[in-house]
């Protein structure tokens, strides 16, 4: 029978694994958070906080095991002590438990969600952007290309092969009648442009078969897996963290850096004024947070992950426009991830397909689009750095 965490059950479970005391047990606060998975708040004496969370279970009493990656982190720093420094941009993981799928954390009270404070506050530092840049590059740079490690996740596969990237783009090529019952009607329209566009899905093969995995990927960098220090213009240089490593593997930092450059650009898309009056250029242009107000942060992010990790414009000449078209294909799977969970397909959706398209497609005239007034500098980096092989 499969143990399924509880507020009622939830304290016992902790004493039981030794992370909690029974001293604790008339001080201890518990809140639900809304999540995918079953996530809880534990406040203890002391203001120790911790966060547990337990995958769904399916009927069958089965979980995707997601956690199983995120532990794999953990086991991947033990075994190779000399990247322990990654720890201080990584959540703390205090326990978990394969059978019931469950993981405790640490929970980190002195940061917040960077995708709430750029909501919130509605400004975007240069100096966050060159943060998680140079965290992101650290990572990369220090595991690139080292075959201990990727023995080591190769010894571990779990559900998500290391080639899932373009798994995942070679099956939106076969698409089938079954598609009819698993997405809205709305949804629908998505997938009529998409194969109405042959350059869209040519783009897209290519960008499968030249899919590299040379170093450990986080996967997922969306900025809601970004945590900002509540001090960030005081705390230097650890002000921010990666987290949720659910998806890690060894993989393509290209992939990587695509999907942080397009969490900034849906903030821009996110925000678009549409009405039937307006073509997509003019709503694209009269988004209430203007692309040129995110271009500083993309191109600032772009420039200190290529100052911390320079030999990856030697190794691939074209990385920069790989992570152009990784920005479109990032783009893609945001729409799916709508059309999964919101059931709509709507005009903000055409928007960001257009966009998408052009980034994919057309990866060296999109380099202005991206990074603004910095594309000429950043294409300097390299005096092949804009090599065109798509």
């Amino acid at each position: 029978m499969t143990f399924v965490l509880s507020s009622q059950n939830i304290f016992n479970y902790l004493v039981e694994h030794k992370l909690c005391t029974q001293l604790e047990k008339a001080l201890y606060k518990v809140e639900p958070i809304r999540a995918k998975n079953f996530n809880l708040l534990l406040t203890l004496p002391e203001s120790r906080k911790l966060l547990i969370k337990q995958e769904r279970h399916n009927q069958e009493g089965k979980t995707a095991g997601e956690f199983l990656s995120e532990w794999r982190i953990q086991e991947f720093l033990q075994k190779f002590p000399e990247l322990s420094y990654f720890r201080a941009w990584m959540p703390e993981v205090l326990h978990f438990e394969a059978e019931h799928s469950i993981i405790v954390f640490s929970y980190l009270d002195d940061y917040r969600d960077l995708a709430d404070f750029y909501g919130n506050e509605n400004v975007f530092p240069t100096q966050i952007g060159e943060a998680i840049a140079t965290v992101l590059a650290t990572i990369h740079r220090a595991s690139f290309n080292r075959q201990d490690y990727q023995e080591f996740f190769s010894e571990k596969p779990n559900n998500l092969s290391p080639a899932h990237v373009p798994n995942w783009l070679r099956s939106i090529e076969r698409i089938g009648p079954e598609i009819f019952g698993l997405v809205p009607a709305d949804g629908l329209k998505f997938f009529k442009l998409y194969q109405r566009y042959e350059s869209l899905g040519q783009a897209m093969r290519e960008l499968a078969n030249v899919f590299q995995p040379c170093c450990l990927t986080h996967n997922d960098l969306k900025l809601n897996n970004i945590l900002l220090h509540n001090n960030w213009e005081l705390e230097s240089p650890n002000i921010v963290r990666l987290i949720d490593w659910e998806t890690s593997a060894w993989g393509d930092p290209a992939f990587d850096l695509g999907t942080l450059i397009a969490s900034y650009l849906q903030i821009w898309l996110s925000s678009l004024v549409i009405s039937k009056s307006l073509t997509i250029e003019e709503s694209l242009r009269l988004a209430m947070t203007p692309l040129e107000q995110l271009q500083p942060s993309i191109a600032a992010l772009t420039r200190a992950y290529l100052d911390n990790f320079p030999e990856i414009s030697e190794h691939r000449p074209n990385f920069l426009l790989r992570v152009v078209q990784f920005t479109g294909l990032a783009l893609i799977q945001q729409i799916q991830a709508m059309i999964q969970y919101q059931k709509s397909f709507g005009n903000k959706g055409i928007c960001m397909l257009q966009v998408a398209k052009s980034l994919l497609c057309r990866p060296e005239q999109s380099l202005a689009t991206v990074f603004g007034t910095a594309a000429t500098e950043l294409t300097q980096f390299g005096s092949s750095a804009v090599a065109i092989d798509v």
